[in-house]
């Protein structure tokens, strides 16, 4: 009872859920159903050069504020850099609209405290049933389904308190409606910029806006669902986090889960040199410029002593 009790004591209470799952599920459906727009427009051949270069460059700056700012910078600290930094990986991240940047620190560090245990928010191993059914019901929670959940979301005060109290994160945090429109804003303008017309504008608010919302956000869900079923564990941990290489490469490296599981503070998730790891590229371009400091690296001792026998 008293574990049960632990659990229950760090959960964030929801001021309105049935809003909540309504927002979440808008976000969720309309990049889907935009899927019928771009199968007209790929069969009536109007997909152009600059909805693929807007796609690119919308996938790539948000994608590397969730990989690079929000989980490996704001959850798990794994280097420091400047108040100018925090601040744009910081807005690109809440621009992917996978939520508010305390929300989403708070849940990613009590999945890490109850890893595949009860109590945590997003694993498909725990009270799920038994056989084929059950992994699919585990897998449909850790992917989806628990966005539409709140009974074990992390408490902010508890496993966020450092971004409670920090300036630049929390005005982010208060204006996440702010940057979710610049991630439908800026698409928008880029295909205007890029394609010169009214109709590449909308295109590019299509690509740029509903399709990279859609790869970005079930890229990040396959972490969670994926990434604990399937694949390779290299080192031994205490839950069920595996590396499926091939996710690696939509999600910007963070698929080497189960490295990151058994080194959760490590800068790079990729630990072999051929390990395809982009999000540890750019922090280590920011350290050569200058620009990140005290970047945590895992020495191979360490790493040799955690290897799965």
């Amino acid at each position: 009872m008293a574990a049960t009790q632990q659990v229950r004591d760090d959960v964030q209470p929801v001021a309105n859920e049935n809003l909540d799952r309504f927002l979440t599920g808008t976000v969720t459906v309309l990049p889907i159903l935009a899927l019928g727009i771009v199968a007209w427009q790929v069969w009536s051949s109007w997909l152009g050069w600059s909805d693929v270069i807007v796609f690119a460059i919308m996938y790539i700056a948000t994608g590397l504020g969730i990989t690079v700012g929000f989980h490996r910078l704001f959850t798990h600290r794994s280097f420091k850099t400047g108040k100018a930094v925090r601040a744009i990986l910081a807005a690109l991240g809440s621009a992917a609209i996978e939520g508010p940047i305390i929300s989403w620190v708070a849940d990613h560090r009590k999945h890490h405290n109850y890893s595949d245990k009860p109590g945590d928010p997003h694993s498909p191993h725990v009270d799920h049933g038994h056989g084929l059914k059950g992994a699919l019901n585990g897998l449909f929670h850790a992917h989806v389904g628990w966005l539409f959940i709140h009974s074990e979301r992390g408490l902010k005060s508890r496993y966020a308190p450092d971004l409670l109290k920090d300036p630049i994160v929390s005005f982010i945090n208060r204006t996440f409606v702010l940057w979710v429109a610049a991630g439908l804003i800026v698409p928008f303008f880029l295909g205007w910029a890029i394609g010169g017309s009214l109709a590449t504008a909308l295109t590019g608010l299509l690509w740029g806006g509903a399709v990279r919302m859609l790869v970005l956000h079930h890229a990040t869900y396959s972490i969670n669902s994926l990434c604990h079923f399937f694949g390779r564990r290299r080192f031994a941990t205490d839950d069920e986090s595996r590396n499926v290489w091939w996710l690696s490469f939509f999600t910007f490296g963070e698929a080497w889960h189960n490295n990151h599981h058994a080194f959760p503070t490590s800068a790079r998730h990729g630990l072999s040199r051929w390990n395809f790891d982009p999000s540890a590229w750019v922090i280590w371009a920011l350290e050569k410029t200058g620009l990140a400091w005290d970047v945590v690296r895992i020495p191979p001792e360490r790493q040799a002593a955690k290897l799965a026998t």
